[in-house]
């Protein structure tokens, strides 16, 4: 049992791939087919160019706030390799890479980010649920997806997501506590990017690691390399056999680092040190990850800048067409805020309406 081995009590942490490229331990190695290890890179390399297009198109003035995920591909990918496609995905805000994976357009998630809901609409069969920003509300979310899975007997999990800053919150503690008492089929998955905006981990939180709070709950912890997608990914595989199985939820800390802003209102050089940043830029997941399948004739650095080019067009396609089509109308904004708009918004609506008429839009 990896949670039995690598003991977050004792801060050992479980890596298979370092950041170097190279196996740790042969031991280790989860069983991945070549077809799914190459989804996993050519959906993280995605990832990484969509997120870099969106950053430039929200410096340009045509998105709105924007959460990068660059530096933690690995951390939401690979967990979402592991599961299978009757699992539920519950996402944070920063799990893009992962959320394509389980089957969502970009087009969908550049509309949300776009300011447009519904790219925060997915078709029911991915089995994905909305982003959610209030943070760490999702735990609680994941513990009342998992524990209708076990009520109705269903063989199937859910994969909550939440950041190093989203453990100091309620609904972290109630969720995590309310799956292990019904010994519900949740995987709570801790992206440890080590900032809480601009609040560093060891002043968020004095626990030794992030991981050790599932102890006190009774739920088996481990400690993860989250830069390392085969290390995630065996993680995640060995906490699902376990939900499966009936033992309940597991803790998943993946250690990983936040390599651009919190969001695009975020100026990370104003708290963080530049040396943090070049050390953490040689473990980025996707160059270890690209020189280990490059190491098992997978892939070549031909392929690997096909598909980035590939992967640049594809982007700029798909925003010009949220473009064209992303807009919402005005009246959207008053009609969905309540079932029924009451007087107050009805005034708003009516003043709006004249406003824009009289700008002639």
């Amino acid at each position: 049992m990896l949670t039995k081995k690598f003991d977050p009590l004792k801060k050992k942490i479980f890596q298979v791939l370092d950041h170097e490229g190279n196996i740790t331990d042969e031991k280790l190695v989860p069983k991945i087919d070549d077809e799914t290890l190459l989804k996993m890179y050519k959906t993280m390399l995605l990832g990484r160019v969509a997120d870099t297009k969106a950053l430039q198109y929200q410096r340009q003035g045509r998105m709105l706030t924007y959460a990068p995920i660059k530096g933690q591909e690995a951390a939401h990918c690979a967990p979402i390799a592991a599961l299978e496609k009757k699992d539920w995905m519950v996402p944070a805000f920063r799990e893009m890479a992962g959320m394509l994976y389980k089957g969502a357009d970009l087009e969908k998630l550049y509309l949300y980010w776009y300011g447009n809901e519904e790219g925060n609409h997915f078709d029911e069969d991915l089995r994905i649920l909305p982003i959610s920003v209030p943070i760490a509300s999702q735990i609680n979310h994941g513990a009342g997806v998992a524990y209708a899975a076990k009520y109705k007997g269903d063989k199937e999990v859910a994969v909550a997501f939440v950041g190093d800053g989203g453990t100091s919150h309620g609904e972290f503690h109630e969720g995590l506590n309310f799956a292990a008492t019904t010994q519900s089929p949740l995987i709570v998955i801790i992206q440890n990017n080590q900032w809480a905006i601009s609040t560093p981990r060891e002043v968020q939180s004095k626990a030794q690691n992030l991981a050790s709070k599932g102890i006190g709950y009774g739920v088996p912890s481990i400690l993860v390399d989250g830069n390392d997608p085969l290390a995630m990914f065996a993680a995640v595989k060995e906490a699902r056999k376990r939900a499966i199985d009936g033992n309940g939820p597991t803790l998943i800390e993946a250690l990983t680092y936040r390599l651009g802003p919190h969001t695009t209102s975020d100026d990370p050089t104003i708290y963080r040190d530049d040396k943090d940043l070049k050390y953490w830029e040689k473990r980025d997941p996707i160059i270890r990850f690209k020189k280990y399948l490059i190491d098992k004739e997978l892939l070549t650095e031909e392929e690997d800048e096909k598909l980035q080019q590939e992967y640049k067009d594809f982007s700029n396609k798909t925003f010009k067409k949220v473009e064209k089509t992303g807009l919402v109308p005005l009246e959207d904004v008053f009609k969905y805020t309540y079932k029924e708009m009451h007087k107050d918004l009805k005034e708003q609506l009516s003043v709006h309406k004249q406003l824009a008429e009289s700008e002639g839009k």
